[in-house]
Formats: structure tokens, sequence, C-alpha cells
């Protein structure tokens, strides 16, 4: 069997709609949800101008809350080891992140996630990044085998969003040592202005562990030992009695995306992937390959139109951008023959995979509506503590 195929998939062809492209963006009706209105312009792009508004403050008051953030963190801080925590995955929002905070004085502890499927590049950057600005690097190493198993049944379940396992297992570890190190702020490289717009039904609930241990039992083994997991007792925890900070500190900027890439060249000798989130082997194929090939999904639209309601790229740009290959031919071989190796597969079974219909996430069991109430009951409880507060 050819276990390298030409790609049957015709936008528009998972949703039964006529097909159509933003005039505004490079969204199309490869995202079943997608709206548009009478001058062709799609819901993403009305949405982002919204959320940039209401949340991406003007200059110099964004310099100013930043510097307050800033101080807070410091002062939070006082007498402890580390301040704040950061993601470092080795791509660029995180390995800015990491040059940004050193920058403002912080003492940051690096959480890296080592599942198995880092590219030697990957292992470079990281190095690089943590010797060059002098970062403590704290590296969580999953068993192979347990995280292999759960990706198959990820696979097997026919899911859209399989980096759920990578994701969820970083997410688990990074509130664990927030909470055994008593750091309260989090620090993270997710920002409006490169990664507002996704599709829902791109991707899934990160945290949801109900349908990770629900897809695992009915599709693994089941075996979750030594996996990092959040579950609802743990949320309740973390979000009420810890009231651990996240902070998307890069909307507190104007980030823009090729500047920071020119920037951590320079400075901390990073070599670039090709790819957002490229610096996983598993992500690339899962990007460029099964996500298109399965799903009918390129998420270069999402972050190329992001890019274009940020102005950093013009659409003329991400129209040309698109017209390039997921993937090279070669390195397609190459890396489908190591993931299938690696995950134990044959060629057939992986081929079974890839013809599996796809099947939602809500198949299975979630914790997302208990968690809906839970923040619910928190802002009735809070409405209420400051109607009777007694004035002073």
């Amino acid at each position: 069997m050819d276990i390298i195929k030409d790609s049957k998939f015709h936008p528009g062809l998972l949703t039964g709609r006529p097909y159509q492209m933003c005039s505004k963006t490079v969204m199309d009706t490869t995202d079943p949800d997608i709206t548009f209105d009478a001058s062709g312009i799609c819901n993403h792009y009305h949405e982002y101008q919204d959320n940039a508004r209401q949340n991406l403050l003007p200059e110099p008051e964004r310099s100013q809350k930043l510097e307050q953030l800033v101080e807070t963190i410091k002062k939070n801080g006082k007498g402890k080891k580390y301040d704040c925590l950061i993601g470092l995955s080795g791509g660029v929002d995180s390995t800015y992140v990491a040059w940004l905070v050193k920058q403002y004085g912080l003492r940051p502890l690096a959480v890296h996630l080592d599942n198995g499927w880092n590219s030697e590049l990957a292992v470079h950057n990281v190095n690089e990044i943590v010797k060059t600005l002098d970062i403590d690097l704290y590296t969580l190493v999953v068993n192979w085998e347990i995280f292999k198993n759960i990706q198959l049944a990820y696979l097997r379940a026919s899911v859209v969003d399989i980096e759920v396992v990578s994701d969820h297992a970083i997410f688990a570890t990074m509130y664990k040592l927030a909470r055994e190190r008593n750091i309260p702020y989090i620090i993270s490289g997710t920002n409006i202005e490169t990664e507002f717009i996704m599709p829902r039904k791109w991707l899934y609930h990160k945290m949801d562990y109900a349908n990770l241990k629900d897809i695992n039992k009915k599709y693994g083994n089941g075996n979750l030992k030594t996996y990092p997991t959040f579950n609802f007792r743990k949320y309740v925890y973390y979000s009420s009695f810890l009231k651990l900070v996240p902070i998307s500190i890069l909307n507190y900027m104007d980030y823009n995306k090729a500047e920071a890439k020119t920037l951590i060249t320079k400075e901390l000798n990073w070599r670039d992937y090709g790819g957002k989130h490229y610096e996983s082997t598993f992500t690339k194929f899962y990007q460029a390959y099964i996500l298109p090939e399965k799903f009918g999904i390129d998420k270069r639209k999402a972050h190329l139109s992001t890019l274009i309601c940020s102005g950093q790229v013009s659409r003329e740009q991400a129209l040309e951008e698109l017209k390039h290959p997921l993937y090279d031919q070669k390195e397609l071989e190459e890396d489908t023959r190591y993931v299938i190796k690696k995950l134990g597969l044959t060629p057939q079974g992986f081929d079974d995979i890839l013809k599996t219909a796809p099947r939602p996430h809500s198949d299975f069991k979630t914790d997302i509506a208990l968690k809906k109430k839970y923040m619910q009951l928190l802002r009735k409880t809070e409405t209420i503590r400051r109607i009777i507060k007694p004035k002073k």
C-alpha cells in the first residue's frame, strides 16, 4: 500500500456548503460554522476587531499596564526563588516571552514538555534559550508508552484535537508546579494579534479531563498512571482557593511575529522551524498532513487570517502563502514512515485510521457543563458578596 497519496479533499466538501472565502481574510467554508455578511466579510474578521477594541489598549495605557503588572509580580514574588512560570516549547511566542520576562527583571521557571516527539532543532533552541538567558528549566518527561497509548486512543477515536494529549499534560504540570513552589503567576505566549482566530470545531478544550479519560478508556488501555491530569476537583482548587493568575503578556504590547523572530534569532541563536508548532515532529505531521487529509483543515488559514487582521501580512501575501504545499514531498514520506513506526502502527493500520469518519469530541464524556455551572455559581456568589458587603 502506498502510504502517501494525493488528498481528494475539496474546500466545502465536509460542510456540504457552496465554497466561499472571506473577502477580508483567507478563512473559508472549511470552517463549518463560518458566516458572512452582505459584503462577504466573515464572522472571524468582525470578532477579531471587536475583541481587539475591547482588550488591546492603546498606547501609552498599554505600556503603563504592563509596567504595573511587572511591579505586582515582583512584589508578590519577593523572597521566592521564582516569581512566575513560563511554558517553553522553543517556538516563536514562548521564546519571545522568555526573552521578554528577563528584560523586565522577572525570575521565571521555564517548563518544557518532552513527550518523545521533540525535533533536534527544538532541543537546540530550548538549550540555547535557557543558557543565554540563564533561566532554570523544569522538563516534564512523560512515560513514552503511556503517552503513546493515549495518542493512539485519540487517533482511533477519530476526534480532531489529538494535541490535547500534549497540552493537557503541560497545563496540568504547570499548575502543579505553581502550587508546589508557591508561584502565583503563569505567563503564556497566547495572544490576540497572532493567534485569535481559530474555529471552534478545529480544536477542543485542552483541560477537559473527563473527555480525555473516556477516549482513553474506550480506545486505549485506560492507563493514566504518571500522566499529569487536571480533573474537575483540581480545577475548583486552583481557580478558587489558590487563585492562580494566568497572564497573556503579549497582549500588553504591539506584538509583531516577524520582528520577534528577528530578535530571538539575533539574541538567542534561535532557528526557525518553518511552521507554527513545528518544533514537534508529531505536531508538524498532525497539522500539515492528518488535519488536511482526514478533516479538511488547513490551520494556516486561521493563523494567516489573524495576521491579516492585525496588519502584519496582507491578504495577497496570505493567499500566496497558501499556494505553497504544506509538506515537502520527501519530508512527508520520511515523517510518515517515522510516525507510523514510532507509534507501533502498520501502514495499513494508519491508513485505516485516516479513512475512519471523524467524530466530535461531544460523542464522549465531558466536564465542560459542570465547569460552566461552577463558574456561574462563582459569579452569583461574588455578586451577592458585593451586595451585602458592609460599607466602611
